[in-house]
């Protein structure tokens, strides 16, 4: 077992405080020692002293330790006038015992102080405070190489930023994937520095400053390491939330340490993670800003394009809250380029999966096209969370290689949460089955509404049953068919529940649905203009409470506007609501087939659905999105 040196120090203390006082016991042992060996147990009082000594029964007295204790030969009459050697302790002041004992004609004899115990007794009260001094002293260097030790109090203003030479991050450019437009952007700065001759030639300037900018997981941080690993400079790494400190002026004076050693360094690349800790906008705060921050913020702005400037320097920083960012950081000059780290396109996401699945064992029959369809919307952290949870159950369930069993489990566990114990058969069981079939054949008979991929009673997370649609890759832009096949399609689980069972039967179990439908709804009242209000934006989005926004807010339309806004909402739900309720009544005899088979097998497919509704009815043919691969 390793035992640190601040372990060892840490112990010695206490060790070194019984080891002191241990000495001094084994001192004050000593001194007694001489008189220990010219006494017997026997003692005797001073009192009873001066009667023997009164009365001629003293012969000798032997005086130590300065007088403080005598050793007397007495003659005790009680034993046949034998002669007995006593310990007397004396008194402080007995000065009129000397002249009297000469006057008796008693044997005196004096024995001095032994010189040598007095200069253990010196060195024992100067060893303890000289060992304890340099115990101390020897934890106190120690902890300078400790993050927040004592020896680390004069150096709070000293930037964190880890440095290297030529960074070694195991990451180069061929390891990121499906994010190629903002990946081109950055090969470009990796070769400015490599070859700026290319450049210059022309007269382009190096850009000062880059801004990756995306939702979480896109993989903003893993392209700074990407560039560290293919630059091949110096490179400094520091998080935004590593500048500010409680203590007032020490976040401006690390990056002002920080600028320093870069300049010393030039050229070389800064990397700022999470860059909006330091950098949102100023006076902005309820009440008043936080002072320090906003010292710091100003002092990075200098920094990057002040009186000095910082040729040779490039920052890179990363943020997902573009929003809040102070408008002075992202003027060029300074963040001389904004790249947008989006989430994947289904290319991308391909190329993504190609990546994390190099040391994945997948069995033949996966295809990796089919799962980059069944994932829109998905980050790069997604994906390989995916394939990590594939792998996790293909080993649970001891298989050799992951199956698509496997990636299907996992896409539902990403999305929905842990899978649940299964209902027991019952009318709970039931209405659940006809609420989901009512979500799912509401989709299937409306055109516009996305492809039904699977219907499920297996609970996950905090739903009892699921419907899973494929929406269409290319949704940027929705028309509002789309968005009214899709407010019925959501209504369709109340309207099964209404139409089967009665309304005094409906349950809460839609109630997350009609939440998601009214501002579905509402937003295209207010902010996409598809209602009889007109073209009119009426409301923006919400600010954050930090910037201001969410209190005392001034309302952007009149009482009037407000009541006909919400009579366009509830017209809206209502037509939805009508649409799904005529569906479930026309197609009562395939729903109720549905419901019995999705009870016996749980899980119904999407291609299964639709064939077995295709019996009954016809189901108009989806548009799906074919991309170009």
């Amino acid at each position: 077992m390793k035992i640190s040196w601040r372990t060892i120090v840490l112990w010695s203390v206490p060790i070194l405080v019984i080891g002191f006082f241990v000495w001094q016991g084994a001192f004050a042992t000593n001194t007694t020692a001489a008189i220990g060996n010219n006494t017997a147990s026997a003692r005797m009082t001073y009192g009873r002293f001066m009667e023997y000594l009164e009365a001629g029964r003293i012969k000798s007295v032997d005086f130590y330790e300065g007088g403080r204790t005598a050793i007397v030969q007495a003659v005790d009459s009680d034993l046949d006038n034998r002669v007995q050697r006593l310990r007397v302790d004396l008194p402080g002041n007995s000065s009129e015992l000397i002249p009297q004992l000469r006057e008796n004609n008693i044997d005196i004899e004096v024995h001095p102080v032994r010189s040598e115990s007095a200069i253990w007794g010196v060195l024992g009260n100067l060893i303890f405070p000289v060992l304890l001094i340099g115990a101390l002293f020897f934890l106190f260097r120690r902890s300078n190489n400790i993050p927040g030790g004592p020896g680390q109090a004069m150096s709070f203003g000293k930037s964190r930023a880890r440095f290297q030479m030529e960074a070694k991050t195991g990451v180069k450019f061929e390891d990121v994937a499906g994010i190629d437009e903002a990946k081109e952007e950055l090969e470009e700065v990796v070769t400015f520095l490599k070859q700026p001759e290319k450049f210059t030639a022309v007269g382009a300037s190096i850009p000062k400053g880059v801004l990756l900018v995306g939702p979480p997981g896109t993989g903003k941080t893993l392209l700074a390491k990407a560039i560290a690993g293919e630059a091949g400079v110096p490179f400094f790494s520091i998080s935004g939330s590593e500048f500010v400190e409680m203590f007032v002026g020490v976040g401006a004076s690390r990056v002002r340490d920080l600028f320093k050693k870069a300049k010393e360094n030039a050229p070389c690349l800064i990397f700022i993670d999470e860059i909006d800790a330091v950098g949102r906008q100023r006076g902005a705060g309820i009440g008043g800003g936080n002072d320090e921050r906003e010292q710091t913020l100003n002092q990075l702005l200098t920094e990057m394009d002040g009186f000095e400037g910082n040729n040779g320097i490039i920052i890179i920083a990363a943020t997902n809250r573009p929003d809040v960012l102070d408008t002075a950081l992202l003027r060029p000059g300074r963040f001389d380029r904004q790249v947008t780290v989006d989430t994947p396109d289904i290319k991308g996401r391909i190329k993504v999966l190609e990546v994390h699945a190099r040391n994945k064992k997948l069995s033949p029959e996966i295809s990796l096209e089919a799962i980059a369809r069944r994932t829109p919307g998905f980050s790069g952290a997604d994906l390989a969370n995916l394939l990590n949870e594939a792998a996790i159950l293909t080993a649970r369930r001891r298989k050799e290689a992951i199956t698509m069993l496997e990636i299907d489990d996992a896409i539902d566990r990403v999305i929905a949460g842990m899978e649940g114990t299964p209902l027991v058969d019952s009318k709970s069981k039931r209405l659940i089955a006809y609420h989901e079939i009512g979500h799912a054949i509401v989709g299937t008979l409306i055109k516009e509404h996305d492809p039904v991929q699977k219907v499920t009673l297996i609970p996950r997370g905090q739903a009892q049953g699921l419907t899973w649609f494929t929406p269409d890759e290319e949704q940027g832009l929705i028309s509002k068919s789309q968005l009214m096949a899709r407010i019925a399609g959501i209504l369709g689980g109340r309207a099964a529940e209404e139409e089967i069972f009665g309304y005094d039967e409906v349950t809460t179990g839609a109630g997350g649905d009609l939440q998601q439908v009214t501002s579905l709804v509402r937003q295209m009242v207010t902010r996409f203009g598809m209602s009889d209000l007109g073209p009119l934006s009426l409301e923006s989005q919400t600010g954050e409470v930090f910037l201001g926004g969410g209190f005392m807010n001034r309302s952007e339309y009149s009482e009037e506007v407000a009541a006909r806004i919400d009579s366009q909402v509830r017209s809206i739900i209502e037509h939805g609501h009508s649409v799904a309720r005529q569906i479930i009544r026309d197609n009562r005899e395939v729903i109720d087939r549905l419901v019995d088979l999705l009870i016996e097998k749980e899980t119904i497919d999407g291609e299964e659905f639709r064939r077995i509704v295709s019996e009954y009815t016809h189901v108009p043919e989806k548009e799906q999105f074919v991309p170009q691969l």
